[in-house]
């Protein structure tokens, strides 16, 4: 008698709000693709990311900026496809949601729709937050994004670590209230002091993701080719590097070269 494979259980908004309670941490990664999203999850990650850091990794632009819409959810279609166990989180892009709440939603939508992923994530607080209302009045779970907000990098010019002088603290603190009450279910705090983000972690009934904001928050998110150690060019002190794909891939390049121009390869096994 067969038995039939029990599926995992699905991570969801709620779920996440258990994990805090508990205090189990959430692990978060991002991905961009397939093969990737379908190895990240297998893994047993809870919440996958699609990130506009596609522009940087994926695309190889400087800044986030450029990525579109389109792209954004061609990511997101390729990423939910390889999920079962997961939530899915897509980034809102730059030039989507900014300024106007009714696009904001019309993107939402869209990627809701178009790729099946479970959530989006916005940057900002006070600016964006009726765009927040907006999209979370259809029913879309939003996860929001303060400290350090790489869309917005040319308004203050560079990526150094956000909230460390009083007043910018006390408005991360309470954009982080605004988003709470809002309705988001999760928020990301980037690169700020950790314990500033520990006192929102506290203060907070949603869980707080972390990537350079330290240890007392209730998860982690890192860039999947950072953490892999695909990308080398990338160092900041947050980030641990798990692997060096970078010099595993080379070499097996290397070797696949040197194989094909001795014919080695295909050797007799390997032809019809």
């Amino acid at each position: 008698m067969s038995v039939a494979k029990e599926r995992p259980r699905r991570v969801t908004t709620h779920v996440l709000s258990e994990m805090k309670m508990k205090g189990e941490k959430i692990a978060m990664l991002t991905a961009y693709d397939y093969s990737l999203a379908h190895i990240v999850d297998r893994a047993g990650v809870d919440v996958i990311l699609v990130g506009d850091s596609a522009s940087n990794v994926m695309a190889g632009w400087e800044t986030t900026l450029p990525i579109t819409l389109d792209q954004m959810i061609y990511h997101g279609a390729s990423v939910v496809r390889a999920v079962e166990r997961s939530l899915v989180v897509v980034d809102l892009p730059f030039g989507s949601y900014q300024g106007n709440s009714k696009e904001a939603l019309t993107s939402s939508i869209r990627i809701m729709k178009e790729t099946a992923a479970d959530a989006v994530k916005i940057e900002g607080g006070s600016e964006v937050i009726e765009s927040v209302q907006r999209i979370l009045s259809a029913g879309i779970p939003v996860m929001g994004h303060l400290g350090l907000t790489p869309q917005s990098i040319h308004k203050f010019g560079t990526y150094a670590v956000r909230a460390r002088q009083e007043e910018e603290a006390n408005k991360l603190i309470e954009d982080a209230h605004l988003l709470q009450e809002a309705g988001c279910f999760a928020i990301v705090l980037e690169k700020i002091p950790a314990d500033l983000a520990g006192r929102v972690a506290q203060e907070l009934h949603i869980p707080i993701i972390g990537i350079g904001a330290g240890n007392q928050v209730d998860g982690q998110v890192l860039v999947i080719h950072d953490m892999l150690g695909i990308n080398q060019e990338f160092s900041p002190r947050f980030l641990r590097r798990y692997h060096n794909l970078y010099a595993e891939i080379t070499g097996a390049v290397g070797n696949y070269i040197d194989d094909v121009k001795s014919v080695d390869f295909p050797n007799e096994r390997e032809q019809y």
